[in-house]
């Protein structure tokens, strides 16, 4: 057995270590790896009779450690008291390697078991490199591109000792006021599992132990996303039909995808809390789909089951969340399961050897990941890592793939370079690093960060004048939870004279130059936990600005950077040009002006319906056929009811078009599968990529149905009048669905409508028949 000795670790430390090891391969005798842990997936019948071995050995007391996690915030002391004896299995957001290596130490010499800690981290959308959002990277439609970005995260955060991320977030969301709604992919489950499952593949590699790989956690299980009126952390409702079709849908693809852990949601899941839910983190979770890893309590959430007035005290929300099916609780300052566990099994409410069933996968992952072979840190190759340029470059080629291009009105996208001598880049976001990164970003490189100004300015060199005005200043009323982790303090608030002064030159160099480029959209602060919106609009002045310039009469650009749709009605209308770029990244800036200036090609389709306005909320596509079908767009008498831009929208600077729609059979019988191909041609002057897009309805059935599901798509690049013939298989798996009447997963005799095109809104139908 190899053991991994920290840079500077002295003679008495390396005898320690030696020591250590040899206890471990006694303990575990004879199901030592003969391999170095991660050169091949670890066989599973020797994991698990290590964890045995283990198990065998452990108190209740350090089974019970095994179980808690603590957040490495406040008096260092605290964290090290409880890791030195053996009350800890996992601490979170430490990144400093040199401190994950000494907290290391501790649990691994100080011990009796010698048991390695497990480290997370929140890596959401990158470590050191940050790449779009995870919306953003939803809007690329290309899983492959989701699985690359999460690939370089895991290596670049297991440089430094992260072993786990909290991620992906997997929650469905069609209410855009909900602010939590840019960690996910969306409002389709279809589109949702094809990133889940990508996103998968990019953290854990091909098996869990895989070098260079860390651990992923699906969250927020389950139903978060559906909060009562977008409000973050408010209960759910939600029918046995849409959870099981729509909500669940992510979260089950990931467990197939081999899914090493699960995280407990905040939110009652009708009238059961969900860290306290045992129909959803046992039932569902482990009898239904047979998941093997292990639960993970979101931050508080197993004593907030006292606030939520479903335990009367935390040793009973203690007891409560453990016999729902949480292994792990997360916690600050201690944990319920420190203070409630061994008096329980005292009490006989639950028994010693359910402690050690769930401390069991706990070990398991740890063993899998090859930790106690090798616990510690290599700093310097760390710090290689964190360099590497190739990353930079991938985030860059990320955001130039999500980037959806909503309005192009007379081509006046892609700009030419000489065309435009005198640029006015303007808007409070145009030049803010940390608002280019977005939320959940924690341990970047923010003077790497590339701003949008910078970037066109660099694109530009000498070409034009590249001028900048802020032009209104936007805010939170209050500042976010997350704030203090990013150690950002609120700006100074203009005066009134300040302001009207801003406004004024951000007009008056609008009409001194030949081309406005306007980025405008959310501070990042308004985007992720703990905000939520109760308004669409463009925050503060933006929407005053935007009109302000647009009457100068000089072309203009909108550039967004955002998080969810906004109300952009007025701009769709009176704006030639609108790109959103969401929030980009490390390398945003750079990508946006290889996007504007022509040397990328918009790509990207919408992950979600964007609404008109606030008031639209909640459009999706996949809606039912209800009473006067014909007026389905017709459902307020003072507005439109259609959207703005409907799912799976998105433009390009050339053009496609589908034809030749063929099935390869117009009658199933149930259990078969069929092919249907369509021809899709580029019929514009530009190398560009399209979505193909599959649709289909079930006419009728033991339930109604939506009128139109997603079942399939591919994402190619066509050069000028190239045809390719791209196909999909429906068979099934995109066929069956959970019925409410018949409470069963059923495949019904039924007509079906498909169709195939560029978005949801496809012309181009066919149809056939499922017999049984």
């Amino acid at each position: 057995m190899k053991t991994a000795i920290a840079p500077g670790s002295s003679r008495m430390n390396a005898r320690k270590i030696f020591l250590r090891s040899m206890l471990i391969v006694v303990a575990c005798a004879p199901f030592a790896f003969s391999q170095s842990p991660g050169d091949t997936p670890p066989d599973e019948q020797t994991v698990r009779q290590r964890a045995d071995a283990l198990l065998q050995k452990m108190t209740l007391d350090e089974k019970i450690g095994q179980l808690s996690q603590l957040f490495n915030f406040g008096p260092a002391k605290t964290v090290d008291d409880a890791v030195s004896k053996g009350q800890l299995g996992s601490v979170l957001f430490v990144t400093d390697p040199a401190e994950t290596n000494r907290l290391q130490h501790l649990a691994v010499d100080q011990t009796r078991m010698h048991i390695p800690l497990l480290f997370g981290f929140d890596v959401i959308h990158g470590f050191r490199t940050i790449f779009p959002v995870p919306i953003a990277m939803a809007a690329s439609w290309d899983p492959s591109a989701a699985t690359k970005a999460q690939t370089i995260a895991a290596k670049e955060a297991r440089s430094v000792g992260i072993h786990w991320a909290f991620a992906p977030m997997l929650d469905i969301a069609r209410d855009p006021r909900w602010g939590r709604i840019v960690e996910g992919a969306g409002e389709d489950p279809y589109l949702g599992s094809a990133m889940a499952a990508a996103q998968v593949r990019g953290f854990q590699g091909d098996y869990i132990g895989a070098p260079d790989h860390i651990l992923a956690c699906m969250k927020h299980f389950a139903g978060y996303g559906a909060a009562i009126g977008g409000r973050d952390y408010d209960e759910a409702y939600i029918p046995d039909t849409l959870l099981y079709n729509v909500y669940l849908a992510p979260f089950h693809a990931a467990v197939k995808a081999g899914i090493g852990t699960a995280m407990s949601a905040y939110l009652d899941l009708n009238d059961v809390p969900a860290t306290g839910n045992r129909w959803l983190l046992h039932d569902v979770l482990r009898e239904q789909w047979k998941f093997s890893g292990f639960v993970v309590s979101d931050a508080n959430s197993v004593k907030s089951l006292e606030i939520h007035r479903f335990a009367k005290d935390t040793y009973q929300a203690g007891v409560y969340a453990f016999k729902a099916g949480v292994n792990m609780e997360m916690a600050l300052g201690f944990t319920a399961y420190s203070k409630s566990l061994a008096t329980a099994v005292e009490r006989g409410e639950i028994t010693a050897q359910e402690i050690e069933e769930a401390a069991r996968p706990i070990l398991e992952m740890k063993i899998r990941l090859g930790l106690f072979e090798h616990p510690y840190v290599d700093e310097a190759r760390s710090k290689q890592i964190l360099a590497m340029p190739e990353h930079r470059v991938a985030s860059r080629l990320a955001a130039e793939r999500t980037a959806v291009l909503l309005r192009n009105e007379h081509e006046l996208l892609p700009l030419s370079k000489t065309a435009y001598k005198k640029i006015a880049v303007i808007g409070p976001l145009a030049d803010s690093k940390i608002d280019t990164l977005g939320s959940w970003a924690f341990r970047h490189d923010l003077a790497e960060t590339v701003t949008v100004l910078e970037g066109l300015k660099s694109k530009l060199g000498s070409q034009a004048e590249v001028s900048f005005a802020q032009g209104v200043q936007i805010r939170r009323k209050t500042p976010s939870m997350l704030d203090p982790i990013l150690g950002l303090k609120p700006a100074p608030v203009w005066t009134d004279q300040q302001s009207t002064e801003e406004f004024s030159n951000a007009t008056h160099l609008a009409n001194s130059s030949d081309l406005a480029i306007l980025v405008l959209g959310e501070a990042q602060n308004m985007s992720g936990e703990s905000a939520s919106r109760e308004s669409l609009d463009l925050p503060g002045r933006e929407e005053e600005l935007l009109e302000a310039v647009a009457a100068t009469g000089k072309p203009v650009v909108l550039v967004l950077l955002n998080g969810r749709p906004l109300d952009i009605k007025w701009a769709s209308e009176h704006i030639p040009a609108i790109l959103d770029a969401w929030y980009p990244g490390t390398q945003g800036g750079n990508a946006i002006a290889n996007l504007l200036f022509g040397d990328a090609v918009p790509g990207g389709k919408l992950p979600f319906t964007w609404v008109r306005d606030v008031g639209q909320v909640s459009t999706y596509y996949a809606h039912n056929t209800t009473q006067a079908p014909e007026s389905q767009g017709k459902r307020y008498w003072d507005e439109e009811s259609t959207p703005l831009y409907p799912f799976g929208y998105g433009l390009s600077y050339s053009t496609f078009q589908f034809s030749n729609l063929k099935l390869s059979q117009t009658q199933l019988k149930s259990g078969d599968s069929m092919d249907v191909s369509v021809d899709v041609e580029n019929t514009g002057a530009s190398t560009a990529d399209e979505v193909a897009q599959l649709y289909i309805h079930q006419q009728y059935g033991s339930t109604s149905r939506p009128v139109r599901e997603l079942k399939g798509f591919q994402r190619f690049t066509l050069a000028a009048d190239e045809k390719k013939t791209v196909h999909f298989s429906i068979g099934k798996e995109e066929l069956t669905y959970w019925s409410t009447a018949k409470k069963a997963w059923v495949e019904e005799a039924s007509k079906f409508d498909v169709w195939v095109g560029g978005n949801s809104n496809a012309t181009l139908h066919g149809d056939f028949v499922v017999t049984q």
